[in-house]
């Protein structure tokens, strides 16, 4: 059994043949999926996913994207959705400085306030960073201390920081990107990983593995990053499967 620990089937990608997705992706062995909000609708669209397949799960979040144009009251609907059914996870929350589509000094701010949500939940939270390296780390221990429940989502960092969020007890979560033929040093990073911090996730719709590169991913296709996973670390399928659905369980609480 696998599980798909991130993935956006609350998007408009998926508006179409959301539910054959879904079907497919159970017929295909797909035990549980987190479906991730990066927004205030996508939370709210989300949850409602979740509530009606009981193999799938919600995260609720904004992503750092919407740190300019969220207000109080967007923050005060938001905190309505953690009495919602079957969630599980605060996120997508954290820094963007790739794009910086919001300004720095608001995506901390948000990141700061969602963080603390989830520690006033006991929730694990789900972490988004792109080139905000320092930052999302020195945030994440002056809120959360040094001790902390959740993973790092889409894992791109180097060995360095891959030290230094296992040292803060963080899960790291590598995507279909490991599939890809320019990914040897992220598979190098992969691989020393230890395997019970590791989480598998699509990121559907995007970054769709290399089979399927340029086209839309879905939670079935997490079936390619498991079997890239064993090669790298020398382990069956099976194994690796096992593995990583354990350690969504005991994070998520599902």
């Amino acid at each position: 059994m696998l599980t798909d620990t991130h993935c956006h089937l609350d998007f408009e990608d998926f508006q179409s043949d959301r539910e054959d997705v879904i079907k497919r992706s159970k017929d295909d062995g797909i035990g549980f999926i987190i479906n991730v909000g990066s927004s205030l609708e996508g939370t709210t669209r989300s949850i409602e996913i979740a509530e009606r397949h009981d193999f799938i799960y919600a995260a609720v979040g904004i992503h750092p994207h919407h740190a300019d144009e969220i207000r109080e009251a967007d923050l005060d609907a938001f905190k309505g959705c953690f009495g919602k059914k079957k969630v599980v996870a605060v996120g997508e929350i954290g820094l963007d400085y790739y794009k910086n589509i919001s300004s720095k000094e608001n995506q901390k701010k948000l990141f700061i306030t969602l963080l603390e949500e989830a520690r006033n939940r006991d929730l694990p939270v789900i972490i988004h960073n792109r080139d905000a390296y320092a930052d999302t780390l020195s945030i994440l221990k002056d809120v959360m201390g040094r001790s902390i429940r959740g993973v790092m989502h889409c894992f791109s960092g180097d060995e360095i920081f891959l030290e230094k969020c296992l040292e803060l007890g963080l899960f790291v979560s590598f995507t279909c990107n490991l599939t890809f033929k320019n990914a040897g040093k992220l598979r190098e990073v992969a691989k020393s990983a230890p395997m019970d911090s590791l989480l598998l996730e699509t990121d559907a719709p995007f970054l769709a593995p290399q089979v399927f590169r340029g086209r839309r991913n879905e939670p079935s296709y997490v079936r390619y990053l498991a079997e890239e996973l064993s090669g790298i670390k020398n382990l069956s399928f099976e194994e690796v499967a096992s593995i990583t659905t354990a350690n969504a369980k005991q994070l998520f609480g599902i």
